[in-house]
């Protein structure tokens, strides 16, 4: 008899896989994703979470609060300014979820949901960056040199990874 391992604990593998695919990602690819004076950031871990939200039934796992948790991770492990991505990551899934929940559950939404994620985790971090004084950039400059490059690359990894992980997630949620 084989035993059935909880929708939950794939989340938070998959979470710490992704934190650290984040970090990996972006120092093995270091010089193609952040070629002067382009920036590609990758989110994998926010991708986690938006996928998340959506394949898993909310009232089973507290997404909201593991997304506070990994942000505080994330800020010491990876910014080391800590209470950015502590409040962003929350922030963005909690409207994210807004947003989901008046469009019908399907990829194009979730693509659209995702771009929204992205384009507040970019601006609100770098806002916040430029009131703390860690970099002083003009709106076109983030526009067109962190922005755009950070959303192309978001979105193919969010076109390749979905229906990956909707597959595993329909394979542990039976």
């Amino acid at each position: 008899m084989t035993k059935r391992i909880p929708v939950e604990v794939i989340f938070f593998v998959g979470l710490i896989l992704m934190f650290f695919l984040d970090g990996s990602v972006s120092l093995v690819f270091s010089n193609e994703l952040y070629a002067f004076p382009n920036a590609m950031v990758p989110y994998l871990t926010v991708l986690w979470l938006m996928l998340s939200m959506i394949f898993i039934d909310r009232s089973s796992l507290r997404i909201g609060l593991w997304a506070a948790v990994i942000g505080f991770i994330f800020d010491m492990y990876y910014t080391g300014l800590l209470g950015v991505f502590v409040f962003i990551f929350p922030l963005v899934i909690y409207l994210g979820r807004l947003i989901f929940e008046t469009l019908p559950p399907n990829f194009f939404s979730s693509f659209l949901v995702y771009f929204i994620m992205i384009t507040l985790v970019e601006g609100i971090s770098c806002l916040a960056n430029v009131v703390v004084g860690l970099v002083n950039i003009s709106m076109t400059d983030f526009l067109v040199n962190i922005l755009a490059p950070t959303l192309a690359l978001n979105l193919v990894l969010f076109a390749i990874l979905y229906f990956p992980i909707e597959r595993l997630y329909q394979a542990f949620n039976r």
